[in-house]
């Protein structure tokens, strides 16, 4: 058994190493959890993490505070809220939140949400439909600027908006090639909307990442 460190990660479960067939060659499965503060009656834009065999809310979310509500975007909002009589997902426990994806959540008492699960590693890719307005967030719980560390590819026209209780807006500056007011810096269990531009070439948030 052997334990790793991830930036950004709350709290680091365990690591197994696993010898395969006999060989030198080994597989690293980084298992965690992350912990997400929220305050009563608060919008928040959350985002799961980390990989689990069955990504729904059911699963991810078994018991939180009665009455509590989830929103995803899809073209419009669809909502999801945690029956206080029957204490299930209504209208569908089904409902995915894979990591890159993000969604709104409401509690109505101060609460935190933990998500438990393994790091994805490897090349990975999150789609990002040109022109769309999306939920989105980093596929591995990793904080911070959003394209120097979590390799975000900005391009012209490209529009960020982050929310905590009111929306700061980014855009991909085409004469200047660099975010403006400023490059967006993204925590760990946040997810932001996205909408990359109708132009832009880069239709997937693709990165290669190892646990070091």
């Amino acid at each position: 058994m052997r334990t790793k460190a991830l930036l950004g990660l709350a709290a680091l479960a365990a690591g197994a190493l696993t010898a395969v067939a006999q060989s030198n060659v080994y597989s690293l499965n980084v298992v965690g959890y992350v912990n997400i503060p929220l305050g009563a009656g608060v919008k928040t834009m959350i985002a799961n993490q980390l990989n689990t065999t069955n990504n729904t809310i059911g699963s991810l979310l078994p018991a939180p505070v009665p009455g509590t509500t989830l929103f995803k975007y899809a073209g419009g909002f669809s909502t999801y809220t945690f029956d206080p009589d029957d204490l299930v997902w209504y209208p569908d426990a089904l409902a995915t939140l894979n990591p890159g994806e993000g969604a709104f959540v409401i509690s109505p008492a101060a609460t935190t949400l933990t998500f438990v699960g393994e790091v994805l590693q490897g090349a990975l890719s999150n789609p990002t439909p040109l022109g769309t307005k999306i939920i989105r967030s980093s596929m591995v719980p990793q904080a911070g600027l959003l394209t120097t560390d979590l390799k975000l590819t900005g391009e012209p026209g490209d529009t960020v908006f982050k929310y905590a209780g009111g929306y700061t807006t980014y855009t991909f500056d085409p004469d200047d090639l660099v975010w403006y007011p400023n490059e967006p810096s993204v925590n760990v269990g946040e997810s932001f909307f996205l909408v990359k531009s109708p132009t832009a070439t880069q239709a997937a948030w693709v990165r290669n990442f190892t646990v070091q």
